[in-house]
């Protein structure tokens, strides 16, 4: 069945019932886990700045976003091997968190997507748009949503 599964998490309480939900799939399917974090690139003020401390944020930008990542992930690593499942951890910087999810998927060769959805409604998705929905419109990969 499912022998490698992609997780996209972020470290809210959403993304922990996505690792719980994962691992709880992947333990009776002897699957692996893949968790991945898609950490967005440095957002700087369109104000004309000297290229040092354009510099400057983007390399504290870049600490704080792979410290992030890392800590999230060595979470979700924890919880894996508590439930003797097999885990990998990935993170990158992107502009497109939706297609970094797809990449990712196929280059660790995924089978499955685990992703949880806020369920804000239609007007919801207008305001904050919806990664699940983009994932699920840009991969031919079974996609399971949780709630």
């Amino acid at each position: 069945m499912f022998k490698r599964i992609l997780v996209p998490v972020d470290g809210s309480e959403l993304s922990d019932r996505a690792m719980d939900a994962s691992l709880d799939l992947a333990r009776p399917l002897g699957a692996t886990v893949v968790g991945f974090v898609a950490e967005p690139l440095v957002q700087l003020a369109a104000v004309a700045r000297p290229s040092a401390i354009v510099a400057r944020e983007t390399e504290a930008h870049d600490r704080r976003t792979e410290a992030h990542a890392r800590e999230v992930l060595a979470r979700f690593e924890q919880r894996a091997q508590a439930a003797g499942v097999a885990f990998e951890g990935h993170h990158e910087q992107t502009p497109l968190v939706d297609q970094a999810i797809v990449d990712t998927a196929q280059a660790r060769r995924c089978d499955l997507i685990v992703m949880v959805t806020h369920g804000r409604g239609a007007f919801g998705e207008f305001l904050f748009g919806s990664h699940t929905k983009a994932v699920l419109a840009r991969s031919t990969l079974p996609l399971l949503v949780l709630h």
